[in-house]
């Protein structure tokens, strides 16, 4: 395989969105642009919509966290259902991979 896999977690994702709004503003906060009607149209748009993909990300991770600590505690509660399940799919699987 080419590409090592690496563990990405909630706060490695945050962390990478918040230095790419770093960057986009610093970009963005050059005033000698600003003479140009077109880039300073561009720049408020850019502001807009990088402010509105932090917020989506962030809600992103908070949902998720949301549905890891559902799924934990469904687990912990259910235990019987969640092995049933991998058995079930455990028998189709392996009927499966024998007709083969």
């Amino acid at each position: 395989m080419f590409f090592k896999k690496r563990q990405v977690s909630l706060s490695d994702v945050k962390g990478d969105v918040d230095q790419l709004v770093g960057d986009v503003r610093a970009l963005l906060s050059v005033k000698e642009l600003d003479a140009i009607p077109e880039i300073k149209r561009i720049r408020e748009r850019m502001d807009e919509g990088m402010g509105m993909a932090r917020d989506s990300a962030a809600r992103a991770i908070a949902q998720t966290k949301h549905t890891a600590a559902c799924t934990d505690k469904y687990a912990h509660d259910e235990p019987w259902h969640i092995a049933g399940a991998a058995l079930a799919i455990g028998v189709v699987l392996g009927y499966a991979a024998c007709r083969r």
